[in-house]
């Protein structure tokens, strides 16, 4: 007789061999054809609201690996807040217009040799920003992500549109925005201004010079006690690094409180400098012989002394600033108002000159002279040479230093004074009013809050327009008589109805005429003749303003979200943008959690970049191991550092999803003949005792796995459930189960208490890892018998928490067990190393033990050892002393572990040693247990 056919062998059509790049995309067909969404959507209505808010990508490109992670953990907030019982809508946007999309159209445009017009140019961005929503779409939905993506919101839609002009007229009604001649950061590359968020600090190797502004002659009237011993000039020594500034230069700042001293050069004669700048190091670029005189003047003194420049027909002055420092430099600062924004704050203070010849190519200007014409970058070894021949130049190096990139071209950008529109952070008290608003918004992690309050905190005025084509205009007018800036209820609103009607291309299109409602005047001349702006907003006032477009109007969505999820950078982002923009509007805060991961690094820690060139795509993920192992990649790390990745964890990644995926199954092929609805035992007071602890360390890992979700603790799922699945399944239970599973009859009481744990436990585990492993868990709900069954895992809620079955006793009890198994397997495992054994059905194990506590305990389960050490027979004795052949364990030190043949034959079926082996003469080759379960 065959007695293999007697086993209860697993049987499961489950495949192995995941095979997720050919399957993940039959899965996502039949999810397709379902409109899962909308189902999920269905089911979820009337629940309380839990909203996450998308931060809208850029459509210029494939995704890549950064949005993808970002993509997933937001997945997996909303498939977990959807399981919970919430109505938790996911509406996916993009960010349509702006510099990167226009950028890439030039480049392109250029290499056709294409000279186009701005309404060609914005036509072109549209269909290039349609090309890649469609492509990202199709990625987004590859990688699992469920939403509303066949109505994702974009920033180019009419609604859109007219809810930027709202907002933008809101805050200009409030007095928050204004257009003033003021130094911002611009990219002579790319031409067009630039906000902070677009600002990345890389070193930049500079010229580092140190000159003298030769002093008028009132610095006799301040330092009066050397006046007389000296006849001839004096200079104030500046430094700096940036000298192509030097032609814009209309002050020298010094600390009212520092002190300074006048030293005398053999190069240059006498120098004005902070009395803690004399250093050695100052001495050695003067040609090292410097006598300081004795004279000390503190900064406030010198005030308003005027100096001459030293090769422009320019006097400036000496001014008085608490930011200059002591511990670089001379303590006397070059100060060029239409360069700098501390500068600038000075020159507003004293009514200095902002001058700034410099146009949008980074180029100087006519009235700039020998320059005309010079790149500022270019210019800088001229206008060395320039103070060389003047005798102004005291010495020359060169710096390495951070410097301000723009993020788009990676060339170092200018501070440049140019008109430009601000929104006014002191105005109304929006700075006070957005600190305060920080304090009542949860940040994940905490010290998110911290670095907003900071950012917020010393942030200048936003300026919030650009030069470029590609966006949503500025809309303003200029009377064409006299020049004042029209910004009415009116004329704003007579904008936003356009654009709602026509979009934004309207205004680009329409003379300012077209646009204005007949009969409006301006408020100074009462002149009809209108101009329009020809800037347009910044695209982080776009997308910052989503929470009006939106969360206040898509009916399935609400305000305040729940939570926004984005990268740290988006600190001076979007988080930033939507905070500003809601307080001003006086929505309050836009968010109630804001949670931030971190950047994307390589293998060696790298940070990944386009311009690195280690950057992945999703696709190029997706292709070498499939969505759902990036998924699980995902979860395992700790989004609160740098997250890094690279073949080799990618294949660790894969043996971990392999792992879980075996476990499923293992349970899977274990239950073919189980009804739950017929052959579970429904009392868990009946099931065996092994079977109990099982059931409650998987709802103590229910347990912690709600907690981690519910603190968005992704990491902490990923290890909880991979050590659930390895450690306390595989590498005990599952396989301690083997023998009851296999070899006892079909519908006995063992088996079907185990069945009916392995069932319980696969419920679980199937609906606790469905928002990562989306795919994989979709495919094993396929093969479970559900009572109420959903079409899919997405749509079966999220099991609950039995107490009953955490019982701390039994599983202190248990953990005792499995340390004496762990002795047990080491004492096996010497017996394997000498070969007297090959497996351990080969053994009995002999246990000895000097403590009566230890001997009861063991005595009340021996009748399961045999089954969780997996051997043929256990005996227990109770010693006085340890016999010398018996290894004592390192764990338990009273108990000593002897191994030895078993007595009897090996049976067929079972595979254990028995002594009822060979006493039955029809099946001579079984044990009485398996003699019993075939007969039955």
């Amino acid at each position: 007789m065959d007695y293999k056919k007697t086993l209860n062998l697993p049987q499961t059509k489950f495949p192995m061999k995941a095979d997720l790049i050919n399957q993940e995309p039959e899965v996502l067909n039949k999810w397709e054809k379902q409109d899962i969404y909308g189902l999920i959507r269905q089911k979820s209505r009337g629940n309380p609201k839990y909203i996450l808010h998308d931060g809208p990508p850029y459509a210029n490109g494939n995704v890549h690996i950064g949005t993808a992670l970002n993509k997933i953990l937001k997945d997996i907030v909303v498939k977990y807040k959807t399981m919970s019982g919430l109505d938790a809508p996911y509406v996916p946007g993009w960010d349509c217009h702006g510099l990167p999309i226009e950028h890439q159209v030039m480049k392109l445009s250029a290499k056709e040799g294409l000279k186009l017009s701005q309404p060609e140019i914005r036509k072109k961005c549209r269909q290039f920003a349609d090309k890649y929503i469609q492509i990202q779409k199709k990625q987004f939905k590859r990688l699992g992500v469920f939403g509303e993506w066949e109505n994702p919101y974009l920033t180019l839609d009419h609604e859109y549109e007219a809810k930027i002009i709202e907002a933008f007229s809101q805050l200009s009604l409030k007095g928050y925005i204004h257009k003033q001649l003021k130094p911002i950061y611009w990219c002579p590359v790319c031409r067009t201004a630039l906000a902070e968020a677009e600002i990345e600090y890389k070193e930049k190797n500079s010229p580092s010079i140190y000159t003298g502004f030769r002093l008028n002659e009132q610095w006799r009237q301040v330092f009066t006690g050397l006046s007389r011993e000296i006849e001839g000039p004096l200079d104030i020594l500046i430094w700096t690094t940036t000298p192509w500034t030097l032609l814009a230069n209309v002050a020298v700042a010094v600390h009212p409180k520092f002190l300074y001293r006048v030293i005398k050069t053999g190069r240059r004669n006498l120098l004005v400098m902070g009395e803690n700048q004399i250093i050695d190091s100052i001495k050695e670029k003067l040609d090292g012989e410097c006598l300081v005189l004795k004279e000390k003047i503190k900064g406030g003194n010198l005030e308003n002394l005027t100096y001459q420049h030293p090769f422009l027909k320019r006097e400036g002055k000496i001014v008085l600033a608490d930011y200059v420092s002591n511990l670089e430099g001379t303590g006397c600062v070059h100060t060029a108002p239409g360069h700098g924004e501390e500068d600038y704050q000075t020159g507003l203070k004293y009514k200095l000159d902002v001058l700034s010849p410099v146009n949008q190519k980074g180029e100087f200007t006519e009235d700039t002279a020998e320059f005309k014409g010079l790149n500022v970058f270019k210019a800088d070894q001229q206008v060395i040479d320039r103070l060389k021949k003047d005798a102004s130049l005291l010495w020359e190096g060169r710096v390495s230093h951070s410097y301000p990139h723009c993020w788009r071209c990676k060339n170092p950008v200018i501070f440049r004074a140019t008109e430009q529109w601000f929104i006014d952070l002191e105005h109304n008290q929006l700075r006070v009013k957005v600190l305060k608003a920080i304090k009542n918004v949860n940040w994940i992690p905490p010290w998110g809050g911290v670095r907003m309050g900071n950012m917020v905190a010393l942030r200048p005025q936003w300026c919030i327009s650009r030069q470029r084509s590609w966006g949503v205009p500025i809309p303003v007018f200029y009377c064409q008589d006299c020049g004042r800036i029209l910004t009415t209820k009116q004329s704003l609103e007579a904008v936003r109805l356009m654009v709602l009607k026509e979009g934004a291309d309207s205004w680009f299109k329409k003379e300012a005429g077209e646009i204005l409602p007949s009969g409006i005047k301006c408020p100074q001349c009462k002149g009809s003749r209108f101009r329009k702006e020809t800037d347009i907003v910044d695209v982080w006032f776009e997308s910052g303003v989503s929470y009006k477009a939106v969360l206040k109007t898509r009916k399935e969505l609400g305000f305040p979200a729940d939570l926004y999820l984005e990268g740290s950078d988006q600190h001076r982002g979007w988080f930033q943008s939507a905070l500003l923009t809601a307080v001003g509007c006086g929505d309050g805060p836009p968010y109630k959690s804001v949670l931030t991961h971190g950047f994307m690094v390589d293998g060696r820690g790298k940070k990944m970049s386009k311009s690195l060139g280690n950057l992945i795509s999703a696709e190029e993920m997706v292709s070498r191991a499939g969505a759902d192992v990036v998924r699980l990649w995902v979860t395992s790390e700790n989004y609160q550092a740098d997250m890094a990745y690279s073949d080799e964890i990618l294949n660790r990644m894969n043996e971990a999803y392999r792992r879980i995926r075996n476990t499923y199954r293992y349970m899977l092929g274990n239950l073919y003949d189980f009804d739950p609805f017929k052959d579970a035992i429904k009392d868990h007071r009946g099931l065996l005792e092994m079977d109990r602890w099982a059931l409650g360390r998987c709802q103590v890992l229910l347990k912690k796995v709600t907690r981690a979700y519910n603190d968005l603790s992704f990491y902490q799922i990923y290890h909880l459930v991979h050590n659930f699945c390895t450690v306390d399944l595989s590498s005990f239970y599952l396989d301690a189960l083997k023998d009851r599973l296999y070899t006892f009859s079909r519908g006995s009481d063992g088996r079907r208490s185990a069945q009916t744990a392995l069932y319980e436990i696969l419920l679980v585990l199937v609906r606790i890892m469905a928002p990562i492993l989306s795919y994989t868990c979709e495919e094993v709900w396929q093969y479970l018998i559900v009572d109420r069954k959903e079409a899919s895992v997405h749509l079966a809620s999220w099991p609950r928490i039995n107490e009953s079955l955490i019982d701390q006793k039994l599983d202190d009890a248990w953990q005792k067990l499995l340390q004496v198994r762990e002795a047990v397997c080491a004492a096996l495992e010497q017996k394997r190393i000498i070969k007297e054994i090959r497996s351990s059905l080969e053994a009995e194990v002999c246990l000895f033990t000097t403590s009566s506590k230890l001997y009861s305990f063991l005595e009340k389960h021996k009748p399961w050892l045999a089954a969780i050490f997996i051997v043929s027979n256990v005996t227990l004795e109770m010693v006085k002393e340890m016999p010398l052949d018996s290894g004592q364990s390192d764990l338990i030190k009273e108990l000593g572990v002897r191994i030895k043949k078993p007595k009897g034959s090996k049976c067929q079926r079972c595979w254990n040693w028995k002594e009822s082996v060979g006493k039955d003469k029809q099946h001579p080759g079984l044990c009485q247990r398996c003699l019993k379960a075939i007969i039955k």
